[in-house]
């Protein structure tokens, strides 16, 4: 049965030249803007997070992806920037819990498990997929509400960080298949 509910009237598109000038400081645009905040802090961190992972990282494969992880999150910086300028405000950032404990939970990940194993990547890949999932989560989100808002142009650079993070969640997810995962399992039977 198709959906009969009319869709509610939008703003005017925006695009980044008069962004700025649809967003009104109704509480969803102060909800967006705050969003916008936390992942821009998010990132930011990640920035710092992901150098410390790919050191600890064993095999040259999951330290390849993280360097290329991190000139990605260098330009998701760079787009939030842009976005923050399109919609005439100043980047600012705000403290993002989740990030942060998700780059913690990470760190403990490296000190609880061995130096030179497989079974630190395997726990490198499922910390930086958890970290992937936050993003995609907020990317997503953040894209629809700029749809909904009108602003086009923001709606589509947030979409395209939105695809990239999903190319990388895919990445360690093969990574971690072809052998990282099988190559731990053996290191525990070697304990043994």
């Amino acid at each position: 049965m198709p959906n009969t509910k009319k869709a509610p009237a939008r703003k005017q598109k925006a695009d980044g030249a008069n962004a700025s000038a649809i967003m009104n400081n109704t509480q969803l645009e102060k909800f967006f803007m705050d969003a916008l905040k936390d992942i821009y802090w998010a990132e930011k961190h990640l920035t710092k997070a992901l150098p410390k992972m790919k050191k600890a990282a064993t095999t040259e494969q999951l330290q390849d992806a993280i360097e290329e992880h991190l000139a990605q999150t260098q330009e998701h910086v760079s787009r939030l920037e842009e976005v923050f300028e399109m919609l005439g405000k100043k980047a600012q950032a705000k403290k993002c819990e989740a990030m942060e404990g998700l780059v913690k939970e990470g760190e403990t990940v490296i000190e609880e498990t061995e130096d030179g194993s497989m079974t630190r990547d395997v726990g490198i890949i499922i910390s930086a997929q958890k970290v992937e999932h936050y993003e995609i989560a907020a990317y997503g989100g953040l894209t629809q509400l700029a749809r909904t808002m009108g602003l086009e142009d923001v709606a589509g650079i947030l979409h395209q960080t939105l695809e990239e993070e999903k190319q990388t969640d895919v990445l360690l997810t093969e990574i971690a298949e072809n052998d990282i995962n099988w190559e731990a399992e053996q290191e525990g039977e070697e304990e043994e």
